[in-house]
């Protein structure tokens, strides 16, 4: 019994504590757009500084039939010692929520530039309120749009927080197509104090989090319970999202001759945004977005110092892969503390969900002599790019660890000259094929890549491409230029029968700019030619010799990084070796491929008197 009586206690206590806050955070009754009149006065609630929420007032000026993104718009005056202090409506008070006789009407959203600045628009709050009807599943974002093309959303800024002066303006070119603009900003104070999101509140929809942040910075319409309604327009008219919904912090607000803004950055991460449309954003607090979660370790080998970074991107198919490569950049040009030209090795690993094979390795050299930032994150955007717009399943990504090594130094080395160690060859033989490299001011060294002659090989002159990993090969540019429409036909047919596998191997495999790559080069020129004379190449004599006492390196798996090692692909006719170089330039060589019992069937390459074996017709180191 006195178990029963004491517990009845603690629940009356814990209703009359809780019964004060379920009275003050009760929903306030909402005014129709019908029953809005002209010369009405409110007030409406916004940030201008710090978290401080403060009043302002608000006048009724029309009704504007169908003129916003989901219908109607409210003509709006407004005044007041805050507007007076922000020059007008200013960006970052998008979704400021207005009362009308303590009933909520809707948020200030719209704005004319070069105008009046205290004049705008406010989205009714009924139409905000149909955001949270819609499925997160959904994904239509085909609303209709009777706006007047003078309006100018008030859609803040981009907040960029960590980011570096290259970054930035890599994020400004990259997101000009969707009206965004970035702009440099600190992080909020350590002091700071963020309350719970209320109407009036700061709100921030967040791209990236982590070492570096960026996101647009708004304003709370309405929550009712852990659900939030926000700016009133939208951000990116993506329909069903997945951003980070954090609060926000704002230093000052600017006075503008266009526009007005805020000048604040985005705090703690406190939700999800899940749904971007014609009438606001909305989202759910304690529940959060999936994201792409970045690790990333830069070195700077002349300066000798590191830098790590841990990021969160947010998955989107259009906009993940630039905020990745971006975030990787700014890391970089941190750690280099400067800009322009320099070589990088880079690699990193990704793992996915419903991503064939569900871990993706990736090593490569790279040169620039003006963005070595640029090129180092080129591959990493492609795979992203990749990952994100296939067409055969959405791929969920769940860690990506990049790794880079800078160098000042220009690492390349251009292809001299190239040998065979034997003129002859059988099928299935490996010749040795002596590489004379010249690096950037260096002297000249000496690399041997084998080269195993194909079993099926028919006797003959067979001509071998040498080239750096990241020269397009010979072979690609003959058969561009000996193309015809039904050739094009069959390259688009063949296209469109990869796999999703195909793709990633594709790129997995892809030569690298440090190999020495020796190929076939009349592999698939349609008619199998290998007369240099057809392929209208200059003749020159080629001079055999000794295989120079080089350790070509153990064979080893395509990917494969280490100076010297061989890299040899399952389907014959090519290999590699890496080297600590990015390659450039590339040659010819011809071996005379002979019967298996050793008969030389070219009547060019027939042993001259003395029993000596004479270079093939036509054999030639071509550059």
């Amino acid at each position: 019994m006195t178990f029963v009586v004491r517990f009845r206690r603690v629940a009356l206590i814990v209703a009359l504590l809780v019964l004060p806050v379920a009275l003050a955070d009760a929903a306030p009754d909402i005014m129709p757009v019908d029953q809005i009149k002209i010369g009405m006065h409110g007030i409406g609630k916004t940030v201008v500084s710090g978290t401080k929420i403060e009043d302002f007032d608000v006048e009724v000026l029309g009704i504007m039939k169908d003129k916003g993104p989901s219908g109607d718009l409210i003509l709006v005056r407004t005044s007041g010692d805050l507007i007076d202090r922000t020059g007008g409506i200013a960006q970052g008070m998008s979704g400021s929520p207005v009362y009308f006789d303590g009933k909520l009407a809707g948020a200030i959203s719209y704005g004319w530039s070069f105008s009046d600045h205290k004049v705008g628009m406010v989205t009714p709050i009924a139409d905000m309120l149909k955001l949270w009807d819609l499925s997160s599943n959904k994904t239509d974002t085909n609303e209709g749009s009777n706006s007047n093309e003078r309006l100018v959303s008030e859609a803040t800024p981009l907040m960029a927080a960590g980011f570096s002066a290259g970054a930035l303006e890599m994020l400004k070119t990259n997101l000009q197509p969707l009206n965004l603009v970035p702009y440099a900003v600190g992080d909020a104070p350590g002091d700071v104090q963020f309350g719970p999101l209320e109407p009036g509140s700061s709100i921030g929809a967040q791209l990236v989090r982590g070492d570096v942040s960026l996101g647009a910075l708004g304003t709370v319409t309405y929550v009712e319970g852990n659900k939030v309604l926000a700016f009133g327009h939208p951000f990116l008219k993506k329909g069903s999202s997945g951003y980070f919904m954090t609060n926000g912090y704002v230093f000052t607000t600017v006075n503008g001759l266009e526009n007005s803004f805020k000048v604040g950055t985005t705090g703690a991460a406190v939700g999800v945004i899940n749904q971007d449309r014609g009438a606001g954003i909305a989202g759910e607090i304690d529940r959060f977005p999936n994201t792409i979660p970045l690790r990333i370790s830069v070195r700077d080998s002349a300066l000798g110092q590191s830098r790590d970074a841990e990021v969160q991107v947010v998955q989107d198919e259009q906009l993940s892969p630039i905020l990745a490569a971006a975030s990787v950049f700014s890391v970089i040009e941190k750690t280099m503390d400067r800009v322009g030209s320099g070589s990088a090795k880079v690699g990193f690993e990704l793992s996915a969900r419903n991503m064939p094979g569900e871990v993706f390795k990736r090593e490569n050299m790279f040169y620039s002599p003006d963005n070595i930032n640029e090129m180092a994150v080129s591959e990493i955007h492609e795979l992203l790019a990749l990952l994100a717009s296939n067409q055969f399943q959405a791929v969920d990504v769940l860690d990506v660890k990049v790794n880079v090594t800078v160098d000042p130094e220009r690492r390349t080395a251009t292809v001299m000259a190239a040998r065979p160690a034997a003129l002859t060859a059988k099928p299935g033989d490996k010749v040795g094929i002596v590489v004379s490299l010249k690096p950037f001011r260096g002297e000249t060294i000496t690399r041997v890549v084998p080269f195993t002659i194909p079993k099926n090989q028919a006797p003959g002159p067979l001509t071998l491409e040498v080239r750096g990993g990241g020269t397009v090969p010979l072979i690609e540019l003959l058969k561009r230029q000996a193309a015809t429409g039904g050739e094009v036909l069959k390259l688009v047919d063949k296209l469109k029968t990869k796999t999703f596998a195909d793709m990633l191997k594709e790129l997995a495999e892809r030569d690298h700019n440090n190999d020495i790559v020796v190929e076939m080069l009349d592999a698939d020129m349609g008619e199998g030619t290998t007369d240099p004379a057809k392929l209208q190449m200059p003749a020159a004599k080629l001079e055999p010799g000794p295989t120079p006492n080089v350790d070509a390196g153990k064979m080893s798996s395509r990917g494969g990084k280490a100076s010297g090692d061989v890299k040899k692909p399952e389907d014959g006719g090519k290999s590699a070796v890496g080297t600590d170089y990015i390659i450039d330039s590339d040659t010819q060589v011809i071996i005379e491929v002979t019967q298996a019992d050793g008969t030389v069937v070219s009547k060019a390459a027939s042993p001259k008197a003395g029993g000596k074996a004479a270079a093939p017709a036509g054999a030639q180191t071509w550059r």
